[in-house]
């Protein structure tokens, strides 16, 4: 009798797993630390104000009283940004039975909703958008991060510029010029916290200890045998304007590291996240998601970057 296999069988089912795996990362580290705050209109103002700088100051008895100049406030503006994404899916489509998912369309518009939030850390920090009002046939768009720092542009460094170059497009920031900008942000009294990184530049980071000799191996005792760790990772830098945690964002501008506080920054929502269903045009269903933000610093002097690009290179 003849061998009978699978090679020869027709009707066989299908083995397709009801998992459907997606690597793209939807973590937003910079949305995830700074507050937010209601706005009720698309372009809104703040100010921000400062002291003189300090001066000998002693008068005589009896002294005859002066005038000092009044300086006035520095109003500062943004505009909101509207993001979305629309799906249609065919009614067919979402009347299948398919692996992974009960419904296409409630399948789409989840991976949108994780979508449109990495669009909106781009449009915080990974795009370094200068920000424009917008008219009926061009879309308006915020200030990104890098578009509110005080920054006189790349030709000269001004004392009161907050932005730092590497002095080259390929130039990578090296130790000298982290101390140079946290020195420059604490003397007009910024407190930064964090320093944020792209996945390249925490290679930089981790090289500066390395460079240094201060990495280490940690040695934990075990019953079997000794485990041994190389640590080539830098997650807080202490230096002698405090200290900074360091955090990874992959979204952020690939030439750019920053140096915030996030209690100086806000996410301003015009209108939050909403999904709503489209009208019928066919056999089909059509569904969007839609939100407006924009992006408030609060002192143009309290936060720095440094950017790989050619420029000044010290204050």
């Amino acid at each position: 009798m003849a061998l009978f296999t699978q090679y020869d069988a027709v009707g066989i089912k299908e083995d397709v797993s009801d998992i459907i795996t997606n690597l793209s990362p939807t973590d937003t580290p910079f949305q995830a630390m700074v507050g937010s705050e209601k706005v009720t209109q698309k372009a809104f103002s703040w100010q921000e104000d400062s002291l003189r700088a300090q001066a000998s100051n002693a008068q005589l008895e009896g002294f005859t009283a002066d005038d000092v100049a009044v300086t006035p406030t520095v109003s500062r503006t943004n505009q909101t940004q509207i993001l979305a994404e629309t799906i249609k899916v065919s009614g067919s489509m979402d009347g299948a039975d398919t692996y992974g998912r009960a419904k296409e369309s409630a399948y789409q518009m989840s991976k949108s909703m994780a979508q449109v939030k990495r669009d909106l850390e781009y449009a915080f920090v990974g795009s370094a958008q200068a920000g424009g009002a917008g008219t009926n046939v061009t879309a308006r768009t915020m200030k990104g991060f890098q578009a509110q720092l005080h920054n006189g542009g790349t030709a000269s460094l001004d004392a009161d510029d907050f932005v730092l170059y590497t002095g080259g497009a390929g130039t990578l920031p090296t130790e000298a010029n982290f101390l140079s900008i946290l020195s420059h942000l604490f003397t007009y009294g910024g407190d930064p916290k964090v320093i944020m990184v792209t996945p390249t530049n925490s290679q930089t980071v981790a090289d500066f200890a390395k460079a240094a000799g201060r990495y280490r191996t940690i040695t934990s005792d075990s019953s079997d045998r000794d485990q041994k760790t190389l640590i080539n990772v830098v997650d807080l830098y202490v230096s002698p304007f405090g200290q900074q945690r360091v955090v990874i964002n992959r979204f952020l501008k690939s030439t750019n590291t920053l140096f915030f506080n996030p209690e100086n920054w806000k996410r301003c929502t015009f209108r939050p996240w909403f999904r709503e269903t489209l009208a019928k045009t066919g056999d089909n269903t059509s569904m969007m998601i839609v939100g407006e933000f924009s992006l408030r610093h609060k002192h143009y002097q309290a936060s720095g970057a440094i950017v790989q690009a050619a420029g000044a290179t010290g204050f």
